[in-house]
């Protein structure tokens, strides 16, 4: 055989291997082979190469086999991230509301939130309480010190007032008494240390009914000075104690440093809560306080009137007999 025919019958076995390698592997690109070029000799007989053969595609899979599976994505950077949230939410409280934040609070932190709500409920009864004594008080000042300013006498103003309650009857009946008691002296002295005597008694019947009306008051100054400090002193217990979690966690992740810092800063909140009420009844109930001594002041005044205006009633029939010596 001459080299013509060896290199034709080489071409025509690559070609073959070549379109069943193609068959196989339908989605590659086909490759083409190419004959190898012959010595640089001269052949008067050249053979042509033929064309590749177009790949043929794949068959579908018949029911006996299994269809090919797709192949799987790559893992995304953002699957962790999702995958984060869900297990740090494993950690956090299930219930972020104030209720939920006090139950899982520190027992200090606990007693301090209990000591400021038993605070608060103590400043709003002493208001309930307070607001009805003083207003049932201005009403009764306010009623003496009208009879007594319309009375005449200080008899007249006793039958007027009768026999009620209130710091104004007081004050009428502690001047009938003084009265009574100097009535012996009243021939031989001036009625000057009768009416020394009756301002007297008044002043300190004004002084137990202010101090009656400001029982109850105090507590609230006591509350609205010191809640604040008393919360300020949970929180810090309670970030306290969210450092150490911090540092036994070994994390610095926001979602599980924020509950312990919102527990902490609950007790500020009701301290808070507690104090600034407490203030505004403090300040309210004073300047009421000082409206009711100042009606009382009135109806004082109106006694020692009345007073002296008996004692210049006694004095004037006297008048004529003494001319007459």
């Amino acid at each position: 055989m001459s080299r013509n025919g060896l290199l034709a019958a080489l071409a025509a076995v690559m070609l073959s291997a070549g379109s069943a390698a193609a068959q196989e592997r339908p989605n590659t690109q086909p490759r083409v082979t190419t004959v190898p070029a012959a010595a640089p000799q001269s052949a008067p007989n050249v053979v042509e190469q033929p064309a590749p053969a177009a790949p043929v595609p794949p068959a579908p899979p018949t029911a006996g086999q299994a269809a090919p599976t797709a192949p799987q994505p790559a893992t995304q950077p953002g699957a962790s991230a999702q995958a984060e949230p869900s297990a740090i939410s494993l950690t956090l409280p299930h219930d972020l509301s104030p209720w939920g934040m006090f139950m899982a609070a520190d027992i200090i932190v606990k007693a301090v939130m209990i000591g400021l709500a038993f605070a608060s409920l103590v400043t709003w009864t002493v208001w309930l309480a307070k607001s009805l004594e003083i207003l049932f008080g201005k009403l009764g000042a306010r009623r003496a010190a009208r009879a007594i300013g319309n009375a005449a006498t200080l008899r007249q103003a006793g039958r007027a007032l009768g026999d009620s309650g209130g710091p104004g009857a007081l004050l009428v009946r502690a001047a009938e008494e003084e009265t009574a008691l100097s009535a012996g002296a009243l021939g031989h002295v001036t009625g000057d240390g009768l009416k020394e005597r009756v301002t007297s008694r008044l002043s300190r019947i004004e002084a137990a009914a202010a101090r009656r009306m400001s029982r109850g008051t105090g507590v609230l100054a006591t509350i609205g000075s010191t809640a604040p400090f008393v919360g300020l002193f949970g929180t810090v217990w309670g970030i306290m104690n969210a450092f150490i979690g911090i540092s036994q966690a070994q994390t610095t992740n926001l979602a599980v440093v924020a509950p312990g810092i919102a527990e902490a800063l609950l007790a500020t909140a009701m301290g808070l809560v507690a104090a600034i009420p407490a203030v505004v009844i403090y300040n309210v109930f004073a300047r009421s306080i000082a409206g009711y001594r100042q009606l009382l002041a009135d109806a004082s005044a109106g006694v020692e009137r009345l007073v002296s205006r008996d004692l210049d009633f006694r004095t004037v029939p006297q008048a004529p007999a003494l001319a007459a010596e």
